[in-house]
């Protein structure tokens, strides 16, 4: 049911839910201070996030962004996204909620199983560097993309779409094995079947067509 507590969450621009303060009293830890010496930050960095939830939900341009008071200037929160980027922020935050989700679900920290795959998407020259999948017919980048069995992001490779899924494999898997020490098995469908994708971990692959995730 609609009531004015979900309507103010949303907010006037229809955003989608903004943080709750449960929500943000969890990720606040991981958001690195100010450096020393230097202005104290005057910045409300939740409402920095809640402006990188619009773009992401709503998968419009920087410049779109609502202004103040909706949300900080477009500069300020793209800026702190690179910055948090660079200093490897989000994926702190990523694996600090992986590990929370899956011990309140009563398994280990680390998963011994993943699955891995990828999904082809266009995109124009202005974004960067591109390449075309033969076998989607996409000119553009790919996502290639690891999960736990339960659907929890374990990592991701962003790449040209030229790529083929084998090739990509070790690369991804090499940057979370570190991650999830007790990483042992991955669940692949048959494209993965190149020395490649055997780096790290063992790898089973799963019948053509056969998209179970228990696999």
């Amino acid at each position: 049911m609609w009531t004015p507590k979900d309507r103010a969450l949303v907010g006037d621009y229809g955003s989608g839910q903004a943080l709750s303060d449960d929500q943000y009293r969890l990720l606040e830890p991981l958001i690195p201070a100010t450096k020393p010496g230097g202005c104290p930050r005057t910045t409300d960095t939740r409402r920095v996030l809640d402006g990188l939830f619009y773009v992401v939900r709503t998968g419009c341009q920087w410049r779109h962004l609502p202004p103040p008071p909706a949300f900080p200037a477009w500069p300020t929160v793209y800026g702190y996204m690179r910055a948090f980027l660079s200093a490897g922020v989000w994926e702190s935050m990523r694996h600090h909620l992986v590990v929370m989700l899956r011990e309140g679900a009563g398994r280990e920290a680390s998963p011994t199983a993943a699955i891995i795959d990828t999904q082809s998407v266009k995109t124009t020259e202005s974004g960067g560097p591109r390449g075309y999948d033969a076998a989607k017919k996409v000119n553009g980048r790919k996502r290639h993309v690891a999960v736990d069995t339960q659907g929890l992001l374990l990592g991701v490779l962003v790449h040209v779409a030229s790529i083929q899924d084998a090739d990509s494999a070790g690369d991804l898997l090499r940057r979370i094995k570190p991650l999830y020490c007790w990483l042992r098995t991955v669940f692949a469908d048959s494209i993965y079947n190149r020395v490649a994708a055997l780096l790290a971990v063992s790898v089973r692959r799963a019948p053509p067509g056969n998209c179970d995730p228990g696999w």
